[in-house]
């Protein structure tokens, strides 16, 4: 019996558009959790496509239209201010399309004017930290966004850690707080004032990510509560009573507040 040559459709995958540093570090962090499914890759710097490649077996694809024609998910991972020009040069999608945005402050009605009525829209928020499995993501949806893309979407952030739905008036709040920066600041801040009181680099860097990171982690895993941990760290009277007092009299919680506010007025800005 002679073999009829059928020609297969394409593997459907989950796009990215914009091979960036979120884009790498949630490949990276799908394939250390074993995700096995295709993923691809659009952007316009082949670079980043080879080394997406090369590293975590994501397809490179510089044609928009050919990458876009290949998904069953769509996840716009540009700058903000790139969104509205991306979305253009995709033009109107025809097809039933689950469409995922990760660019902060780029609001769902804003989203929805672009591609067409048939792509039903998303917004993640997923941290850097995905990259090692340990990330968190926020997740809002469009109204009439069905169950089951509901599921589809959650289960990809679930992937690299865990994922908190919230509604769309919360994103910017979630986004500016919850960001590793923070961690990562308090701990570059912390080290280089304890190197000036004489700690050399690795001793001051030691002693900060105890600090930070195996307190909160206690907490974290543990069932007491933070202003418990609070009182039991802190001895009325004896040094580290006194280093969270002196810094709060110089304007510590007001100084983190003010950088919060900072954050959502650009999230703002970036919503225009």
């Amino acid at each position: 019996m002679r073999e009829v040559n059928v020609k297969r459709p394409r593997l459907k995958a989950a796009v990215f558009l914009g091979g960036g540093r979120i884009t790498s570090a949630l490949v990276a962090g799908l394939r250390l959790a074993g995700y096995d499914k295709p993923m691809v890759v659009h952007d316009r710097n082949r670079h980043k496509l080879r080394q997406l490649q090369r590293e975590y077996g994501a397809t490179g694809e510089p044609n928009l239209r050919r990458a876009v024609e290949q998904a069953c998910l769509l996840i716009v991972a540009v700058r903000p201010d790139s969104v509205g020009e991306l979305l253009r040069a995709t033009g109107k999608i025809d097809r039933p399309l689950t469409a995922v945005s990760l660019a902060a402050g780029v609001p769902l009605s804003k989203l929805r004017m672009r591609l067409g009525p048939p792509v039903r829209w998303a917004r993640a928020m997923p941290s850097s930290v995905c990259r090692s499995g340990r990330g968190l993501t926020a997740v809002t949806f469009a109204r009439g966004f069905p169950y089951s893309a509901q599921r589809e979407v959650k289960d990809l952030f679930a992937t690299v850690g865990p994922v908190l739905e919230l509604p769309e008036t919360k994103f910017d709040a979630f986004t500016v707080t919850y960001s590793a920066s923070h961690g990562y600041h308090a701990l570059a801040a912390l080290a280089a004032a304890a190197e000036k009181l004489g700690l050399d680099r690795k001793g001051a860097l030691t002693a900060a990510a105890h600090a930070l990171a195996d307190g909160i982690l206690a907490w974290r895993e543990g069932n007491t509560r933070l202003d418990r941990l609070l009182r039991e760290a802190a001895t009325p009277g004896g040094i580290a009573a006194t280093v969270m007092s002196s810094m709060n009299e110089v304007g510590y919680q007001r100084m983190i507040e003010r950088g919060l506010r900072a954050g959502i007025a650009r999230a703002r800005k970036n919503a225009k």
